[in-house]
């Protein structure tokens, strides 16, 4: 015999704190997307730094080119996807490559590929958002670029500042210093420093973090403290797995030691993926839909509006054109009706005046046989 379910238990439980719940079990049934680009020239540890942070290998079959092909080598955007699972969470992880960026001898128009693929990509879901069918729209928007800076430059370069100029208002910008087992802390600390100056004298705006609500615990509010203070991340990557002390890290072997990537006194690489991950993952994609795509959609739907106008006051002119026309020959029609209509009024004036005179001579030569009967 089943049991009754007792509602008397609990008079003020109404219900909707489970909501959390709810919406938990809808989004991990439906899964998340990411997509991240990656930018930045040849030989700066890219590829193994995403493979390091997402433990994959989205570059199997990948071939360096040698110096001929550099100096004709133009920019071109390669999409890898890979599906990865944790703890029952499914995440569809697209990176955007850009092979070829800065790598030939003319770099000027390095910048107008990844600009054009993000701006095409907003096109394509706006497209997607105004159609009869948004149940099953496959967000392929930039989420996030890391932009890789080469340690061996003692700030942000003229290229490095025209593509930042052009992509910081569409997309989330995070800047990344590449192989930074090259400098010493001092070396690193400068350098932070003068590219954050360089942003700053060129009106530059990176990805924002958000502030911290009151209500969060000390440990979250002093991670995210250092998060901050850690931009731009100096960062190394490693897919090789090293013993050290009896213990294995990921990490690169040197004639004077092991450079552990995971060691925060090392590298970056532990809050580059605490903050890509773990933390501001669902932030960067809710910066990109309200304010990236929203002033892209916001610029849409203001050349439509400006183009209807102009449509709208095109077939105005044809309209008012066409109805001058028209009155102009509904005018020339009036006036050859009324000289119709005047001919005929002056073609009975003489019939008229016709029939007067022939009744007059008529009675003329009435009255004159009558004279000639009386005689």
């Amino acid at each position: 015999m089943s049991k009754t379910p007792s509602f008397d238990k609990d008079r003020d439980y109404i219900g909707f704190a489970t909501l959390p719940e709810q919406v938990h079990r809808k989004s991990v049934k439906r899964g998340f997307e990411f997509t991240l680009m990656v930018v930045g020239e040849s030989g700066l540890g890219k590829s193994t730094l995403i493979n390091s942070l997402f433990l994959g290998d989205l570059y199997k079959n990948r071939q360096m080119p040698n110096v001929e092909e550099r100096i004709e080598k133009t920019t071109r955007v390669e999409k890898k996807t890979m599906d990865i699972e944790e703890r029952g969470v499914r995440l569809r992880l697209t990176v955007v490559d850009t092979p070829g960026f800065g790598d030939a001898i003319n770099c000027e128009d390095s910048w107008r590929v990844c600009t054009q693929y993000i701006d095409e990509q907003f096109r394509q879901y706006f497209t997607d958002e105004s159609g009869l069918n948004r149940r099953n729209i496959q967000d392929n928007r930039v989420h996030c670029c890391l932009y890789f800076v080469p340690p061996w430059g003692h700030s942000l370069r003229q290229m490095d500042l025209d593509l930042i100029r052009r992509l910081h208002r569409k997309v989330n910008i995070v800047l990344v210093i590449g192989k930074a087992d090259c400098l010493n802390k001092t070396e690193v600390r400068k350098l932070k420093e003068r590219i954050l100056q360089d942003l700053e004298d060129n009106h530059i705006q990176l990805y924002q973090f958000p502030e911290c609500d009151s209500d969060e615990d000390d440990d979250f509010k002093q991670q995210d403290r250092e998060l901050k203070a850690s931009i731009p991340f100096a960062v190394v990557g490693s897919n090789t797995i090293l013993e050290v002390a009896g213990k294995k890290v990921r990490g690169r072997q040197y004639p004077w030691g092991v450079v552990n990537v995971e060691d925060a006194e090392h590298s970056d690489f532990i809050k580059l993926r605490t903050f890509l991950i773990s933390t501001h993952m669902q932030d960067l994609k809710d910066t990109t839909q309200d304010v990236h795509y929203e002033n892209f959609r916001a610029q849409c739907i203001s050349q439509i509006s400006q183009h209807a106008l102009r449509e709208r006051g095109k077939l105005k002119r044809d309209s008012i054109s066409s109805t001058n026309g028209f009155d102009a020959a509904i005018s020339e029609t009036d006036r050859l009706l009324l000289q119709k209509d005047e001919e005929i009024r002056r073609m009975q004036d003489m019939l008229t005046q016709m029939q007067e005179k022939l009744k007059q001579t008529h009675l003329m030569e009435m009255k004159k046989n009558d004279s000639v009967i009386d005689v």
